[in-house]
């Protein structure tokens, strides 16, 4: 969208990320919550919805002269409730207006007629006065003077307390004017100053609601569209306690000792997601002596209470982190109901550990700062037993202060973590390395296939590569799972077929070529076509035996 001159006040069109463009108005931010660096933009409060946020200027148009044009390309019924919404609000504004005008047209006329008929008292009075004083000049000097001064006294009061009054009851506007600038900035404020109570939140058409249970809905996103997270069952190192909030912390079964390398950092933690990776990042942080509450989206969990939402983790925390399976999963957790963002407000932090694209990330950063929060990306390189082990490699991107805040977490699950500049350069770094193990993995199978059909043994080829400069703890594991026919995940199939096709995408974003992970994925889809995707990564093997 085109820069424009804008104020408050006034009405606009605003787009914030994938989203069309929709009605609001540009209305004062709440005390607490901070205009974000960089760029200029304004506060919005969206009509339609219980939505608001930071927008960049080049991002908004004004109301009237794109209203037609709006009103083309944006269909929906919550888009005409929305625009319906806008000139419910001008009629409203003008009938207002036309109230305060009368009113204060009102007031000058009668305050002119006061002042009239103040005027025209004292002329009477003055005349009375001096009249007298004439009378009794006759009667002698002495009480001609005091005569003259009690009729100059008499003549002067009324119509000096009348030009004292009078200008101040002109001047003061009227009480309508005052409620007419901006009607919804009390509201906003109350929205963001509540930890969720300011929102409107709306039942989930997939899940059942407990009395008392708010479920938040996007302003942009359809509720048709079911959240497509789905995480495993929680190990059996947690044990999980219900606390007053209805969230879920847990505690260490085996340890609550802290580690006398690592000072736990003393704020709350949350983490969302306890998949393959994320019960066993969890399991560290409580074993370091750190608080965590937690949310997991299915129902069925061994030896676990559920959190109810995410949003009440995100709300109930300091820093919350997450790790779900794609990117769809990732904006559902933060966008869908009772998601991510209902709960956030200035200063609360969300680090997101899923790999995703470079996109959706940046999405996702920018609808967390328009609220005030503060955002990290940290994707981590590694897999189950190295979740477990607390010796995941961590590629943070973002809020630099936020990364120096997470530090005694990420040495609580990692070996080492890296900090890579703005947001976005983590998810790409995430998605190269992960497309050079996807690659290296289909070779390794490739060779083992290639070794058995020529009549060579594939344990003495394992035996030589773990000799040569190729060997790793990766290159035996994976070797060891084809040999033994143990494909039991310690990285989803699945997964790192989406990572490659990720890839491939960067690639194609600035016109790179990748032929080698091109060929990988098209043997990856071959084993998701033979009801591979459940199991480990090195069962892509078996699209070579069938």
């Amino acid at each position: 969208m085109a820069t424009v001159s804008l104020r408050l006040g006034d009405l606009v069109w605003g787009k914030l990320g994938r989203y069309p463009p929709w009605p609001g108005k540009i209305v004062n931010p709440p005390k607490d919550l901070k205009k974000p660096r960089g760029k200029k933009c304004f506060f919005v409060k969206f009509f339609g919805t219980e939505d608001h946020a930071w927008i960049k200027v080049e991002q908004l148009k004004p109301y009237h002269p794109h209203k037609e044009e709006m009103i083309k390309i944006n269909k929906g019924k919550r888009f005409q409730q929305a625009v319906d919404a806008v000139e419910e609000f001008l009629k409203k504004a003008k009938s207002k207006d036309q109230s305060s005008h009368s009113s204060a047209e009102e007031k000058n006329r009668r305050n002119s007629s006061e002042e009239r008929s103040k005027q025209n008292s004292g002329d009477e009075k003055r005349k009375a006065g001096l009249s007298e004083g004439k009378v009794r000049k006759s009667m002698g000097e002495g009480k001609k003077r005091v005569s003259s001064a009690s009729a100059e006294r008499g003549s002067k009061s009324p119509l000096k307390r009348a030009q004292e009054q009078s200008p101040r009851k002109r001047g003061r506007p009227p009480k309508d004017e005052k409620d007419l600038t901006i009607p919804e900035s009390s509201t906003v404020k109350g929205m963001v100053a509540g930890t969720m109570a300011g929102f409107k939140w709306q039942p989930s058409v997939s899940e059942p609601v407990k009395d008392g249970d708010p479920h938040f809905h996007h302003f942009l996103l359809s509720q048709t569209e079911k959240p497509a997270v789905c995480y495993q069952a929680i190990t059996k190192k947690l044990k999980v306690c219900e606390e007053e909030t209805g969230s879920t912390s847990i505690q260490a079964a085996d340890s609550t000792a802290v580690n006398g390398s690592i000072t736990p950092t003393d704020k709350k933690i949350g983490f969302l997601g306890l998949g393959l990776m994320g019960s066993g990042i969890v399991s560290n942080l409580l074993k370091m002596g750190h608080t965590v509450t937690v949310w997991n989206r299915t129902a069925e969990k061994e030896g676990a209470r559920l959190g109810r939402t995410p949003a009440e983790v995100v709300s109930t925390c300091d820093i919350t982190f997450a790790c779900v399976s794609d990117p769809k999963a990732a904006k559902d957790l933060v966008l869908g109901p009772s998601g991510v963002l209902q709960g956030i407000r200035p200063g609360k932090c969300y680090v997101d550990m899923s790999t995703v694209d470079a996109d959706t990330v940046t999405e996702l950063a920018q609808v967390i700062v328009s609220r005030g929060g503060r955002f990290l990306e940290a994707p981590v390189s590694g897999n189950q037993q190295l979740s477990n082990d607390g010796m995941l490699v961590i590629l943070a991107a973002g809020d630099r202060g936020l990364y120096e805040d997470c530090s005694s977490c990420f040495q609580a699950m990692g070996k080492t973590s890296f900090f890579l500049g703005e947001v976005g350069n983590a998810a790409k770094m995430m998605l190269i390395v992960n497309m050079v193990q996807g690659s290296f993995m289909a070779t390794i199978a490739e060779g083992l296939t290639l070794a058995q059909v020529t009549g060579q043994s594939q344990q003495t080829l394992l035996d030589i590569l773990n000799q040569g400069q190729l060997a790793s703890i990766f290159l035996d594991q994976k070797c060891q799972n084809i040999l033994q026919g143990n494909f039991k995940p310690d990285f989803y199939l699945k997964y790192i077929q989406k990572d490659l096709r990720l890839a491939i995408a960067l690639g194609d974003s600035v016109n790179h070529p990748t032929p080698m992970a091109a060929a990988a994925n098209e043997v990856y889809k071959r084993a998701k076509a033979l009801d591979q995707s459940d199991n480990d990564m090195s069962a892509v093997y078996r699209a070579y035996i069938h």
